[in-house]
């Protein structure tokens, strides 16, 4: 009997030692764990109906809950390669500050010494845009800024992807979600991520409440998280909220 009370009891020791590996203790905050999300994404504005979005494929399961970020009035934040995803809130809670894009990027560059194994892609509540590519990326790995959107990507089949992407988003029609996905659409016919296809997602928030702010401004925020095909997945469920341009 008394070997079974010591047995319960290391039982019990260790189930409470995992607990305490699974939460952070009460002295001070939790560091955010770099997880490797290599892919091709997309911020960008919309100065005319005031949005802000992103757009992001890649060959993990669920990219959508890592690397988009947005907020209505705010700007947008990509964060990928080995991700440190305390980019995406502290990119907006420094955008919110009314900084720039560049000041954004800078003060991230600043807080993080593994940068060079980060990709990031940020624009700002003017539509103003910048990218960043470590120096230890994956290759294929890089970006390209231009009015109102930035595109970067890493672990790509080659730069025709980012090239693509951009000259799609330039030359689509139609709503900032719709642009969007016409640059992810590219970028995954133009060879995408070249381990393959598993999870893509489109995230797009605007002033939909008069001011007021709140879950109902992320009018769009659509995910696929394991598919065969996840972009063109993505457009049919875009579709079905929004109609596609002619």
């Amino acid at each position: 009997m008394l070997h079974a009370h010591r047995i319960v009891a290391l039982s019990l020791l260790v189930v409470s030692s995992f607990g305490l590996s699974l939460y952070p203790s009460q002295g001070g905050p939790a560091q955010a764990a770099d997880i490797d999300v290599n892919t091709f994404s997309i911020v960008a504005y919309d100065p005319v109906a005031k949005e802000w979005g992103c757009g992001v494929a890649s060959k993990v399961i669920a990219v959508g809950s890592i690397v988009p970020w947005a907020k209505t009035g705010v700007g947008a934040v990509a964060t990928q390669a080995q991700s440190n995803r305390d980019f995406g809130p502290d990119g907006l809670s420094l955008l919110a500050k009314s900084m720039s894009a560049h000041e954004v990027l800078a003060k991230l560059k600043e807080s993080d010494p593994n940068i060079e194994v980060r990709q990031v892609g940020v624009i700002d509540a003017k539509g103003s845009a910048v990218a960043f590519t470590g120096a230890k990326c994956i290759s294929w790995a890089g970006h390209k800024v231009g009015k109102n959107y930035a595109c970067q990507g890493n672990l790509l089949a080659g730069e025709a992807v980012i090239n693509e992407m951009a000259k799609a988003f330039e030359e689509a029609k139609g709503t900032l979600p719709w642009k969007l996905m016409a640059a992810l659409e590219a970028g995954d016919k133009a060879g995408g991520d070249k381990r393959g296809k598993q999870s893509a997602a489109i995230l797009v928030v605007g002033d939909k409440t008069g001011g007021r702010g709140g879950v109902a401004d992320r009018y769009i925020d659509l995910r696929v998280d394991e598919h065969t095909e996840p972009v063109s997945e993505l457009a049919r469920i875009l579709a079905m909220k929004l109609k596609r341009p002619k």
